[in-house]
């Protein structure tokens, strides 16, 4: 097998508030090959948010390390830690913060071009992106002219424009009903599984935690292994 694309190595992360010190995470880690898709499953105020914070390297841990396809990015200079989000990891969250003032497929060229690929390539890519959700008649909308659903569909393309080898998502389809974000899911994981993307998907919905391959659980700061789903 092959060097996982995501290692959490003992995470530890704590905050001082109104006095006193609250130890989130307690010695976190955690594997993902390419292609895996693994829930993270917890309690509201578990930690996840900031799990998936300190993955993404929005934030430090206090200890621990965070590698990203064989890369450790504990010691990097702020400027290669944005390098590598930019270019290696994508991210999704609970509301899909599309620009208003573009069109869906303006929304998934835009990452690319600030990655540096050219505009033709780029348009490209959105279009087989968005033809693969659904939308390939709303390329030309704008976010206010498309559905809740509509919206996290072309959120998650933009997320996997620039080839990420890593997808985190924090509640993608929270902010959906039942039926229509069960659809974003399965199209999300679909999609990990064939871009060959390692995917974390933070999620209170135990039904759609079954729909990945694996399941981690964060209790009392500490990741537990879940039931093993389905690929």
């Amino acid at each position: 097998m092959s060097n996982p694309i995501l290692q959490l190595q003992n995470i530890h992360r704590h905050f001082f508030q109104g006095g006193e010190d609250l130890h989130i995470l307690k010695g976190v880690n955690l594997e993902i090959q390419a292609g895996e898709t693994v829930s993270l499953v917890g309690a509201s105020g578990a930690g996840k948010s900031t799990l998936l914070h300190i993955t993404g390297l929005l934030e430090k841990a206090n200890e621990g390390d965070v590698m990203i396809d064989g890369v450790s990015c504990n010691g990097l200079s702020d400027i290669k830690r944005t390098r590598i989000r930019r270019n290696e990891i994508g991210f999704v969250y609970q509301f899909h913060h599309l620009l208003p003032e573009f069109t869906a497929l303006e929304n998934v060229v835009m990452p690319q071009m600030i990655a540096g690929v050219g505009g033709n390539k780029a348009r490209k890519r959105a279009e087989e992106l968005l033809e693969k959700m659904g939308l390939a008649e709303r390329l030309t909308h704008r976010p206010a002219q498309l559905s809740g659903g509509e919206q996290q569909r072309v959120a998650i393309a933009r997320a996997l424009a620039n080839r990420p080898k890593l997808l985190l998502a924090d509640e993608p389809t929270g902010n959906l009903d039942e039926t229509t974000g069960g659809e974003v899911l399965n199209i999300l994981l679909d999609l990990a599984r064939e871009e060959g993307t390692a995917a974390l998907l933070a999620t209170h919905n135990t039904s759609f935690a079954k729909r990945t391959a694996s399941c981690v659980i964060l209790k009392d700061g500490k990741l537990h292994k879940g039931v093993k789903m389905g690929a």
